[in-house]
C-alpha cells in the first residue's frame, strides 16, 4: 500500500484522499437533503422520519464494530481492505440512487420503503467506510507521515461538504428544471457515479501490502467493551466528541428548514454553507499553528466559545436583518471556525487517549479507540436525526406552508439553542474531566518511552 515505513509518495496520499471526496459527497447529500426530501417531497411525517433516523443510526453505529471485525478477519488475494471498499461502494451507490427515486408510494407502503431503504443505505455505507479509514495505519509507520495521510482526506471530506452545502440545492433545482423529484434523482445519479470513480482511483493507486499474521490475537466484543469501560479518559472523550458532533449535525439537519421557513430565503442556506465550510477548513489548518502559540487547552476553549458566539450572532442577525447575506456569512464563519479547531483538537486527543490507555491498562488498542470515534459520529447522527424529526413535529411544522410564530420559534431553538447548549456541555466536560494535558501528559509519554527502552534492552 504505497509504503509501510518512511515517506508516502504524493500520488498515493492524494489518490487515497480523493476517495474521501466521493464518499463524503454521498454522505453529505444524505445528511443535508434526506430529511427534507422525505418530509417535503415524499410527504412522510417528520416524527416518523426522525424515529427512523434514530433507530437506523444507532443500529449502524454498532455495525461499525462488527464490520471492523469482519474486515480484520478477511483473507483474499486482493487484500483485506480493497475488496470491501469495492463491494461497499458499488452496493451503496445502487441503494443511494434507489433512495432518491420516487416510486409513487403512499401510506404504509411509503413508510416501509423509507425505513428499509434508509437502514440499507447506512449498512452498505459502513461496508465501504470502515475499510477505507482502516487503510491509514498500513500506509506508513512514520508518525509525521500518518498525520499528513490522515489530514489530507479530512480536508477533501470537508471540501465535499462545502460543495454539497453551497451548490447542492442549486444543482437539484437546475437538474429538475421545475420538477424537484427529477432534480433529486438526477443529482443522486451524478453523485453515485462520482463516488464510484473516486473509489476506483483510490483502489488502483493505493495497493495493499499488508500481511496479517495467522496467529494474530483477536479481541472479542466483550473485551472491547471492557477496554472502553476501564479507560476513564476514553469515556470522557466520548462525552466531548458526542456533543461536538451534535453541534455540527443538528445545524446541518435544520439549516435548510431554518433558512427556508424562518428567514424566508432558502438560497441563503448556500451562503451560510459556503462561508462556514471554508471557515471549518481554515480552523483545521489554524489548529497546529495556534497550538504552538497558546497551547491545546486554550485552543479548545476558543473552539468551544466560537460556536456559541456564531449561534448568538445568527439569532440576533436573524431578527434585526434576517436576509442580510453578509451577516449570515459572518455568523457561519465564526461558528465553523470553532468547529474546525475542535476537529483538530479531538484528533490529537484521540492519540492521547490511546497513550493513556496503554499507560493505565498496559495494552495499546488503537483500533478500538478509532472504532469508538466512528460509533460516536453515528450515534450523534442518530440523536440529531431524532431531535430534528421529532422536534419538527413538536413545533407544529407543516411542509411547504407558511409557519406560525410558535413553529418559527421552535425552529430557532433547534437551529441555535440546542447547538449552543451542546457547546456549553462539551466544554464543561472537557474542563472538569479531561486531564491528559500539561505535566500529566508529559509524564505518560515519559513512562511509555522508559518502558519501551527497557523492553528494547531486554
Amino acid at each position: 500500500m504505497g509504503t509501510t515505513n518512511g515517506k508516502v509518495p504524493g500520488r498515493v496520499k492524494y489518490t487515497f484522499a480523493f476517495g474521501a471526496l466521493g464518499k463524503d459527497l454521498i454522505y453529505g447529500m444524505m445528511a443535508t437533503f434526506a430529511m427534507i426530501y422525505f418530509t417535503d417531497v415524499l410527504k412522510v411525517s417528520p416524527g416518523f422520519v426522525g424515529i427512523v433516523f434514530f433507530v437506523a443510526k444507532l443500529w449502524d453505529a454498532f455495525n461499525d464494530l462488527f464490520m471492523g471485525m469482519i474486515v480484520d478477519n478477511t483473507r483474499s488475494r486482493f487484500g483485506k481492505f480493497v475488496p470491501w471498499l469495492v463491494i461497499g461502494t458499488l452496493v451503496n451507490s445502487v441503494v443511494f440512487v434507489v433512495l432518491f427515486t420516487d416510486f409513487k408510494l403512499t401510506g404504509t407502503s411509503l413508510c416501509i420503503f423509507v425505513a428499509v431503504i434508509y437502514v440499507l443505505w447506512g449498512m452498505t455505507y459502513t461496508i465501504m467506510d470502515i475499510p477505507y479509514w482502516s487503510m491509514i495505519p498500513a500506509l506508513t509507520s512514520s508518525k509525521e507521515e500518518r498525520e499528513q495521510v490522515a489530514v489530507i482526506p479530512r480536508i477533501f471530506a470537508s471540501t465535499a461538504w462545502l460543495i454539497m452545502g453551497t451548490f447542492g440545492l442549486s444543482i437539484v433545482k437546475k437538474l429538475g428544471n421545475g420538477n424537484v423529484v427529477k432534480g433529486y434523482s438526477s443529482f443522486a445519479v451524478v453523485i453515485a457515479v462520482t463516488f464510484i470513480i473516486s473509489a476506483i482511483i483510490t483502489c488502483l493507486n493505493v495497493k495493499e501490502r499488508v500481511e496479517t499474521p495467522k496467529n494474530a490475537e483477536k479481541v472479542s466484543f466483550k473485551q472491547t467493551l471492557n477496554i472502553i469501560r476501564k479507560n476513564d479518559q476514553l469515556v470522557v472523550f466520548i462525552g466531548i466528541v458526542l456533543f461536538m458532533n451534535l453541534i455540527m449535525q443538528i445545524i446541518g439537519g435544520v439549516s435548510l428548514y431554518y433558512f427556508k421557513y424562518v428567514i424566508g430565503n432558502d438560497k441563503l442556506n448556500q451562503v451560510f454553507y459556503a462561508f462556514s465550510g471554508l471557515a471549518e477548513i481554515g480552523g483545521l489548518m489554524l489548529f497546529p499553528i495556534l497550538t504552538k502559540k497558546i497551547g491545546r487547552q486554550d485552543v479548545f476553549k476558543v473552539g468551544s466559545v466560537l460556536p456559541i458566539l456564531g449561534c448568538s450572532m445568527l439569532l440576533v442577525f436573524g431578527i434585526i436583518a434576517p436576509k442580510n447575506a453578509a451577516f449570515i456569512a459572518v455568523s457561519g464563519i465564526v461558528l465553523k471556525l470553532g468547529t474546525g479547531m475542535l476537529l483538530g483538537a479531538t484528533t490529537v486527543m484521540l492519540a492521547d487517549v490511546v497513550d493513556y490507555g496503554q499507560f493505565k491498562l498496559g495494552t495499546r488498542n488503537e483500533s478500538i479507540v478509532f472504532s469508538v470515534q466512528t460509533l460516536l459520529v453515528k450515534t450523534a447522527s442518530a440523536v440529531s436525526g431524532w431531535l430534528v424529526g421529532v422536534g419538527l413535529s413538536v413545533v407544529g411544522y407543516v411542509p411547504n406552508a407558511t409557519q406560525g410564530a410558535s413553529t418559527i420559534f421552535g425552529l430557532r431553538v433547534l437551529m441555535i439553542g440546542l447547538p449552543m447548549l451542546c457547546a456549553i456541555l462539551m466544554y464543561v466536560i472537557y474542563k472538569q474531566k479531561y486531564k491528559i494535558n500539561g505535566k500529566f501528559h508529559d509524564m505518560i509519554l515519559n513512562e511509555l518511552k522508559n518502558k519501551k527502552d527497557k523492553e528494547a534492552v531486554i
